[in-house]
């Protein structure tokens, strides 16, 4: 795979994992990890190799947002230049996960705050490390959350409570976070890295166009009517009964054999 400058990526298999490497910024986003993150993930979403990515952060911190310090020194930071980093920069990073055909998973090591947020709520999966937690400081400094954070913690949580979690600043400790709906679990500090391995690769294991297609379901719903989301259903179950994995998985099934998935 390619070098980046501020991502590193790994991969086992069926499982990759893409670490964003600014630990003595906290993960900071610059111009650098803005635009690897983004090409990255076009990368592993290409992968046919790859079924599941995870997403993490090099050091203490899955990510603190936006690295403020760039800003000042490279004189960027009026409103018609932050518009434009959102809506060329950090967009389609965000929308390269959410809208990916394959299973991401935030394993959210450390404190994640403003748009480092996004990127992990953009997820499919997200576990926590038992002393991470979740922060929106926007409020605080006089600015809105972006990056899709609106869109992806109202879905999460619900309008009201959304609005209070942003509001009020109030840093979301895991557990808090897995009651909320935000994270999926808590997992230990000490084997956090392992036991997130172990978790991916485990949802690795399942049939590729199940994930695939469940993922896409999920997406499209949110957005239809009970009535349109019943024919998406019929028209993705169509995709999957024709695939040869599925009709090999039975026939492995009922001989008592553990099949080996194609994805396709």
């Amino acid at each position: 795979m390619s070098e980046f400058e501020t991502v590193t990526i790994e991969s086992d298999g069926p499982v990759a994992t893409l670490t964003m490497n600014r630990p003595d910024k906290m993960n900071t986003f610059n111009t650098a990890l803005r635009r690897d993150v983004l090409a990255a993930a076009r990368q592993l979403n290409l992968d046919d190799s790859i079924r599941v990515v995870v997403l993490t952060g090099a050091g203490r911190a899955f990510g603190a947002g936006a690295d403020l310090s760039e800003s000042q020194a490279v004189g960027i930071g009026g409103g018609s230049e932050v518009q434009d980093q959102l809506e060329h920069e950090y967009k389609p990073g965000v929308l390269a996960i959410a809208e990916s055909p394959k299973v991401w998973i935030a394993a959210i090591n450390g404190p994640c705050a403003g748009i480092s947020y996004s990127y992990a709520m953009a997820c499919d999966i997200a576990l926590m490390a038992e002393s991470s937690f979740l922060y929106q400081p926007f409020a605080n400094i006089g600015l809105i959350p972006d990056g899709g954070s609106t869109w992806l913690l109202s879905r999460l949580v619900g309008p009201r409570k959304a609005f209070e979690l942003m509001i009020g600043g109030e840093k979301v400790g895991a557990s808090l976070a897995c009651e909320l709906g935000l994270a999926n679990q808590v997992l230990s500090d000490t084997s956090f890295r392992e036991d997130s391995a172990l978790y991916a690769q485990n949802i690795a294991s399942k049939s590729p166009l199940a994930l695939r297609y469940t993922k896409e379901a999920l997406r499209i719903a949110g957005d239809s009517t009970l009535s349109e989301a019943i024919s998406t259903e019929a028209r993705l179950q169509k995709l999957c009964i024709d695939s040869e994995d599925c009709g090999a998985a039975i026939s492995a099934f009922f001989a008592r054999e553990t099949y080996e998935w194609q994805g396709r």
